[in-house]
């Protein structure tokens, strides 16, 4: 027994790492789809679209539709070759969530193994405790969902790239060529590639050699992301029609805005890409960085400074930001667009999705010299700082730290003996609810429209509707929506600010709130009206309005009720309307 809880304090991180994995996984197993699992570009986006292909078997197929927005192509979805979208094929849709979430840790925890070791060699060994904290911390960070796997793999890409330029072999390009699998080309592959590129540019000029063993890289992996994600460079390259990305306004700022976006982007980040680096990890590299480079200075060895891995490292997440502010200086991108017209629309400033693991790269660093110090109490130091970045994530209540939120939530509602009054999983789709509304109206897959509800939860429950949220779809189905809510859009010009620069929510909108569409039990709207047109609702086929809300101008707006609707597992109280 001593030598067992000898060896457990001895592997203590992989201890810690290997019980978060578990507490995670058994919190979301025993709690199932009571779990609290965040809304925002969650639920109301991805997860219902796959439970649509789900439905709708449209996974693999080709020159088909789906049924929402009036019907788009199968291509504007994600591609069927991505670990991701796999996970949704196989398990039913929480227990896919689920497992991408938990798939995310364990995918950057070996990634990060993998790269110190290529990076450490031989002395790899001793560094273990901050190799596997740091690729923890890294793991846990409570990014966009939807792409948890793609941020958690960029140490591996990394990785495979040094290997391919070090000891290139078949298998290092073909692992390559498969990295688009836990990739996503237009949010992470294309920087990949451009960072690539700068490399091989930093590399010839350095070596004075021509790295072709980089070039190849370079076009194995490319030809990877093409193979992967062939439904999305179809839609980009060989489709003539107009998009709505032609039509956002990312907004243009002033010079003192670029500027406060620069430095929220460096020490913030971003909410797609919350790293939680501003309470710990970021003053632990800016107070490293200042020492470094002033006992350079002191020893009179300034060029020690341009070839310090760290300076690079601090480069490039100001150069990250940097990116990440003038993007919303119009006059440059415009510039961008005019030289690269498919770009028209694309956000090339997501450059900032790199610097959480930046920050976490630089922040091993700085523990990594802590060690090499030879001092027991440097070692104690960057382990304890290590565990400590692992704790600020764990208990930070970010939007999409599901853990945490359920936890939190359930301990409420066990000692306060209330249920909560945000909605989990089940309550959030209520598709049992939905399910006894179909039956009753006689549901056939007629086009439908959601009003008080996110438009997913009707994809969820197999109910093609008109609305619906996407980033990317034509621009000619945006202006025929257009005509069906343009009577609410004339009375909030917040509202028609929104639609006409955006679009990528087509909803139906209040003509007096700003939404009224909230994952709460206590939902409250101040107009029960609905500002609609009928007649362009039916110009699209419409039929059915599922709405939250029982209107009050029903007739005058020429619909009839068909039914209220209400079950015990769900909060919802579901009103069913057709147009006349």
């Amino acid at each position: 027994m001593k030598h067992f809880l000898q060896r457990l304090v001895h592997y203590w991180y992989v201890v810690i790492a290997a019980g978060f994995i578990g507490s995670a996984a058994l919190v979301f197993l025993v709690f199932g789809e009571s779990s609290m699992i965040a809304v925002h570009d969650n639920l109301d986006l991805f997860v219902a679209q796959f439970q649509m292909l789900k439905n709708t078997d449209s996974f693999w197929t080709h020159g088909a539709t789906v049924p929402f927005l009036g019907g788009i192509t199968r291509d504007n979805l994600p591609s069927e070759f991505s670990l991701y979208t796999m996970l949704y094929m196989i398990f039913p849709s929480y227990y896919a969530y689920v497992a991408g979430y938990l798939l995310k840790i364990v995918i950057a925890v070996i990634s990060a193994v993998l790269l110190a070791k290529d990076f450490c060699g031989e002395s790899y060994g001793k560094y273990k405790p901050i190799v596997w904290m740091c690729g923890l911390a890294y793991g846990i960070l409570n990014v966009f969902p939807a792409f948890g796997i793609p941020f958690a793999s960029i140490p591996l890409a990394v990785y495979l790239v040094r290997k391919i330029n070090r000891e290139p072999s078949v298998k290092w390009y073909a692992a390559l060529f498969l990295y688009p699998l836990v990739s996503y080309f237009s949010y992470f592959g294309l920087f990949i590639l451009a960072y690539m590129c700068v490399a091989l540019i930093w590399i010839w000029i350095k070596d004075k050699k021509f790295p072709f063993r980089l070039l190849i890289a370079i076009i194995v992996l490319s030809a990877g992301c093409v193979v992967c994600e062939y439904r999305l460079f179809g839609v980009m390259l060989f489709s003539d029609a107009e998009t709505i990305r032609a039509t956002m306004e990312a907004g243009s700022y002033s010079a003192w805005e670029i500027v406060r976006t620069m430095w929220e982007g460096f020490s913030r980040g971003m909410f797609h890409a919350e790293s939680m680096h501003t309470y710990l990890v970021m003053p632990v590299c800016l107070i490293y960085f200042v020492y470094l480079n002033s006992s350079y200075v002191l020893q009179k060895n300034t060029k020690a400074i341009v070839h310090d891995g760290y300076n690079l490292l601090m480069l490039t997440l100001v150069f990250n930001s940097v990116i990440y502010g003038i993007y919303y200086w119009e006059g440059f991108r415009g510039l961008i667009e005019t030289l690269v017209p498919p770009l028209t629309g694309w956000q090339f400033n997501r450059t900032i999705f790199f610097s959480p693991f930046v920050w976490y790269a630089a922040f091993f660093l700085v523990l990594k010299r802590l060690y090499d110090n030879r001092s027991k109490y440097g070692r104690y130091a960057a382990n304890g700082l290590a565990l400590a970045a692992v704790l600020i994530i764990v208990f930070s209540g970010t939007r999409y730290n599901d853990f945490y939120h359920t936890c939190v939530t359930k301990a409420y509602e066990l000692l306060k003996g209330k249920e909560s009054d945000q909605l989990n999983y089940e309550e959030f789709y209520s598709v049992s609810l939905f399910e006894k509304a179909k039956e009753d109206i006689g549901y056939n897959g007629e086009w439908s429209v959601a009003y008080g509800f996110h438009p997913a939860i009707l994809e969820y429950s197999n109910i093609a509707t008109l609305d619906g949220y996407l980033g990317f779809y034509e621009q000619s189905y945006k202006e025929a929506f257009r005509e069906v809510i343009a009577p609410a859009l004339e009375r909030k010009p917040v509202t028609k600010d929104y639609y006409d620069t955006w679009g990528a929510r087509a909803y139906l909108y209040s003509g007096t709130d700003d939404s009224i569409v909230a994952a709460t039990r206590s939902y409250q709207v101040t107009d029960t009206d609905i500002y609609i047109s009928t007649e362009a609702f039916k110009e699209l086929g419409g039929r059915y309005i599922f709405s939250r809300i029982e209107l009050s101008n029903a007739q005058e707006a020429g619909l009839s009720l068909l039914g209220s609707y209400t079950e015990e597992s769900s909060p919802y109280t579901l009103y069913v309307y057709e147009a006349e």
